[in-house]
């Protein structure tokens, strides 16, 4: 049975769907004021890879994840870049799809943005106002976070430290506003110049916190399966998620709360950040390293652990994708000679890795152990492939298992573009051996050595010419 490790609970417990078959799932998304950083892109490739092994599972996953459009940081982006704060959010959304897709990350069930929601905001509000959780203040209105009795359970955190934390990071205009200085806003009231809807307390925009806890359950229900994000989000977003969801629904928020960890960057283990020089975004990353090969480093870490982002630790991922893509470029090449009929050595060897990579993933989707079994696959692959003889059907019950079980990680073998390719480097193979069967083998040695330029290796073997790109 698949069990995940529950923040909230802070031990392993087995999941349990609220609808059988159904896995409703919301992750916060980026503030859109910029290109995603490899944090963010950690966070988006690890809830990936558990939606996609539970699709794999067999489950219907309904993902939710949000663009934040209406943010300080967007307001102070369109201040510098001298335009509006929708057409920042508009530039940077069309990025953030742009660089997931690169990276092979299926688009969310739906993506809504704050903006869009501003009615059903103003609502939620207005519901924690009447129950008494939430007040007025000068324009702002602001969460009763110590009558929600719960409050600090998911960050483990006593509301009495809270407070002495909340005191040293607020700004006193802005605690002066407050009741208690743990409240943190639901509305803001619009200063001159700033983008504003009008509401029942003047002109002004959403909190931060607020957006999630009105987007989930808008389209996941008042209380839905896993609610996910990184680590840094656990307090205070998440904390205040909770808050305000189940003080106005009455109801428990989300069943089951996971949390990946952080990514730090060099041999040194920095933390990434804009004044330490090492800031690095998706959008520059994939200019220079194989966007699958980004995915694959990122997805085959266990998404409650920290990665550590280095050039020696992105090699060693290119270096085991190839071993991948190798084992399926041999299996492919063998289906050109192969007999019909199955192994039922090697169906029963395939089994028992298939169920190995199972009992992996089920235990909090670990993918450390789930990968391990895929490498092992490939080795049974290519040992397979090199005999003498094989049949047509274990060679595509090997294809399919490494297709499927790779695909849980975002790896993809082969494209429509890549088979035209493979196709034409095909043709000059065959131009090649019909020019050394014509003893031209100046020819067939200009022809090695042009595909050789390309990164286009060759190789002899007893069922003929194969290659491979280097």
């Amino acid at each position: 049975m698949l069990s995940v490790f529950n923040t909230l609970t802070r031990q392993k417990e087995p999941f349990k769907p609220i609808t059988p078959g159904v896995v409703k799932m919301y992750v916060c998304g980026p503030t859109v004021y910029n290109y995603i950083h490899i944090g963010n892109a950690r966070s988006a490739i690890a809830f990936d890879t558990i939606r996609r092994y539970f699709e794999y599972c067999g489950y219907h996953v309904d993902y939710v994840s949000n663009f934040t459009d209406v943010d300080d940081k967007l307001i102070k982006r369109a201040a510098e870049d001298h335009t509006t704060v929708p057409a920042v959010a508009d530039r940077f959304i069309k990025a953030f799809m742009e660089d997931t897709t690169a990276v092979n990350i299926e688009p969310a069930t739906v993506h809504p943005r704050a903006s869009e929601n501003i009615p059903e905001i103003i609502a939620f509000v207005q519901a924690l106002i009447e129950k008494g959780y939430a007040y007025e203040s000068a324009g702002d209105v602001y969460y009763r976070a110590r009558k929600f009795k719960k409050y600090g359970q998911l960050s483990d955190q006593r509301i009495d430290d809270l407070e002495v934390g909340a005191s040293q990071h607020t700004a006193d205009e802005e605690t002066d506003r407050k009741e208690d200085p743990i409240d943190f806003a639901l509305w803001k009231a619009a200063k001159p110049g700033e983008i504003s809807w009008e509401s029942p307390w003047g002109a002004g925009r959403p909190g931060w916190h607020i957006e999630c806890s009105v987007m989930s359950t808008k389209y996941l229900g008042d209380t839905f399966d896993i609610h996910g994000g990184g680590q840094d989000l656990e307090f205070p977003h998440h904390e205040n998620e909770i808050a305000q969801s189940e003080a106005k629904t009455g109801k428990t928020f989300a069943n089951y709360w996971l949390h990946n960890g952080f990514v730090t960057v060099g041999d040194d283990n920095e933390k990434m950040s804009k004044s330490l020089g090492n800031f690095v975004t998706v959008h520059d990353i994939i200019k220079t390293v194989d966007p699958q090969v980004l995915r694959f480093f990122m997805a085959t870490t266990q998404y409650r652990r920290p990665i550590q982002y280095t050039q020696a630790n992105l090699d060693e991922a290119a270096n085991n994708l190839d071993k991948l893509r190798n084992a399926y470029r041999n299996l492919t090449f063998r289906l050109q000679d192969a007999t019909n009929g199955t192994d039922t050595a090697v169906a029963e060897q395939l089994q028992t890795l298939i169920t190995n990579f199972g009992t992996a993933m089920d235990d909090d989707f670990n993918v450390q152990n789930g990968v391990a079994a895929v490498y092992e696959l490939a080795k049974l692959a290519n040992v397979y492939a090199a005999k003498a003889t094989v049949q047509k059907e274990t060679l595509i019950a090997l294809q399919k298992a490494l297709v499927q079980l790779t695909g849980v990680f975002g790896v993809t073998f082969e494209t429509a573009n890549a088979t035209l390719a493979d196709d034409a480097i095909q043709a000059l193979i065959d131009e090649r051996e019909a020019a050394r069967k014509a003893k031209d083998f100046a020819k067939a040695d200009q022809i090695r050595d042009d595909l050789k330029a390309q990164g286009i290796i060759l190789e002899d073997t007893p069922q003929g010419v194969r290659f491979r790109k280097e």
